[in-house]
């Protein structure tokens, strides 16, 4: 056990510190500019499988609640496929020193899987807490996600706009616009928040540059790794559950969702 500590510690160190972690995102820069913002449209998805194969679960239909939760619907960006590499191979040198748990290579890459998918959750998660500062920063309005900026940067575009055009001159125009506020079009607030949500997958794709080195000094990666390694000595090879980083990084959405609804049905 120390010497697989010492062994976690060290991969920790080179892999999640700030040369490692911006090493590993520099396979950013190419199709994972493309996966990021399909991965955000697919994150719903991928929560709604997640909780259908624990329902399933629950009502002891274990074999189709292990399909649904074995389901990858978000794409595999290159910044993951690196990880789960140096993960892998952690695994094997720790067996071939005999401080691993020697488990069967489909339960390796099963747990592997799961492992990368919780810390891109916590760069989901990360986003969040960008969009939450920005909101509180510009409109002193707690934003959980894109639908709420998308109405106040919509917005503050179009008094920007109105007022640079004013027929009066722009003094006028604050004048004029700070009394009655230029209305908003629907189409407006729409493309404002496709925008922010490309830009949000941007940011999301780039996050563990910030994430991994607080995740490395908070001992989140090495907590996280000894747990992977526990279920690998256990041989679990069943379909995982809905994680907690998972589950924190969709509450935003669903939040920022059920706000969104709210706000259209008050009369």
């Amino acid at each position: 056990m120390d010497t697989r500590d010492a062994m976690v510690r060290r991969f920790v160190r080179e892999t999640f510190g700030p040369r490692g972690t911006l090493g590993l995102h520099r396979a950013a820069f190419g199709l994972d500019l493309l996966r990021a913002p399909v991965n955000v449209v697919l994150a719903p998805v991928f929560l709604l499988l997640k909780l259908l194969g624990l329902i399933a679960r629950l009502c002891r239909a274990r074999r189709l609640g292990d399909w649904l939760l074995s389901r990858r619907i978000v794409f595999q960006t290159a910044v993951s496929r690196k990880v789960a590499a140096r993960v892998t191979a952690l695994i094997a040198e720790m067996d071939a020193v005999g401080a691993g748990p020697g488990a069967p290579e489909p339960v390796v890459q099963r747990a592997v899987e799961d492992y990368v998918g919780v810390r891109n959750a916590v760069s989901e998660i990360t986003t969040v807490l960008f969009v939450l500062i920005t909101g509180w920063a510009l409109f002193h309005s707690a934003t959980l996600g894109v639908l709420s900026l998308a109405g106040p940067v919509a917005d503050m575009r179009a008094q920007a706009l109105a007022i640079e055009n004013y027929w009066a001159g722009q003094w006028l125009g604050q004048v004029y616009f700070g009394w009655f506020p230029r209305a908003l079009d629907p189409w407006q607030v729409v493309l404002t928040g496709v925008v922010l949500a490309m830009l949000a997958s941007l940011v999301t794709t780039f996050a563990g540059v910030l994430a991994d080195p607080v995740q490395l000094w908070l001992g989140a990666h090495r907590r996280r790794l000894m747990r992977l390694l526990a279920r690998l000595d256990a041989q679990a090879e069943s379909a995982s559950g809905l994680s907690r980083e998972h589950a924190v990084a969709r509450l935003g959405d669903l939040t920022d969702i059920a706000l969104a609804v709210w706000r259209a049905l008050r009369p």
